[in-house]
């Protein structure tokens, strides 16, 4: 067994956790001592494949299937989690979808889409999370940078993103009723799998061509994309009582993008 960390005896449910940033925010908060149940929608294999790992590595884990763009569901796999576990202190609201298009191409199909995973399977997660945490409950949820900088045909998702950091900044004070701290993390490029397919819709026509350590250069004060486990570790301590007066903001967690 490991020690116990900062997070020991909290009982964490991170969305769409079986694989990219929401597995290294599972893994991470396993490592700090919570115990987690990840979710997932499709990938049952990759989400069971990470409880084997927590738990072999001597965590409590469990996976748990929900699509968090219905809201029956999402109330229901909170209920489940807490029926496992015996509670719930911490949510990390990472399920989310990733949309390119350009103006003339995007459709009600597209924004109800984004718009129901992004921004209403956020909201109805913390809802349900909210409503089963005691004084002392974190709450994050994934907004972008893209909500703050112009994105070449990423209109849609940057919307949807945005829309996460305004509720956050209003549920702030109505969650602080209840000792619930609320906030959200905006990361910029990470490098995952999803990043990866969606890679050449990131360059706009100006820039094709160009190296791409170039325009990870030109783009990023830090040159590169991030790590997933270094999204996880802004995460814990949002999640953790070290983030104790934190509650409202979207943190910027881009690498200095530009």
């Amino acid at each position: 067994m490991t020690e116990p960390g900062r997070l020991a005896g909290k009982r964490a449910l991170i969305t769409g956790g079986g694989r990219g940033i929401g597995a290294a925010i599972a893994r991470r908060l396993a490592a700090d001592g919570a115990q987690v149940a990840v979710n997932y929608v499709a990938d049952a294999e990759s989400a069971e494949a990470l409880v084997g790992e927590l738990t072999e590595a001597g965590h409590r884990a469990a996976a748990f299937r929900a699509d968090v763009s219905n809201p029956e569901q999402t109330h229901d796999l909170v209920g489940r989690v807490v029926a496992e576990f015996g509670g719930l202190d911490l949510l990390a609201s990472n399920a989310g979808v990733e949309y390119f298009g350009a103006l003339d191409s995007i459709t009600a199909a597209d924004f109800t889409r984004v718009f129901g995973i992004n921004v209403a399977g956020q909201l109805f997660a913390a809802q349900a999370a909210a409503a089963v945490m005691g004084t002392g409950g974190r709450i994050l949820l994934t907004s972008s940078v893209s909500a703050r900088i112009a994105v070449y045909q990423h209109t849609l998702y940057a919307a949807s993103k945005a829309a996460v950091s305004a509720m956050v900044l209003n549920l702030a004070p109505e969650l602080a009723e209840r000792g619930i701290a609320i906030n959200a993390i905006a990361p910029g490029g990470t490098v995952t799998d999803m990043a990866a397919r969606h890679a050449p819709s990131y360059t706009p026509p100006s820039l094709r061509g160009v190296a791409p350590e170039n325009i990870l250069k030109a783009v990023y004060a830090l040159g590169r994309r991030a790590e997933p486990s270094e999204i996880a570790a802004i995460a814990a301590f949002l999640l953790s009582s070290d983030a104790s007066y934190i509650t409202g903001a979207t943190v910027d967690a881009s690498g200095g993008r530009m």
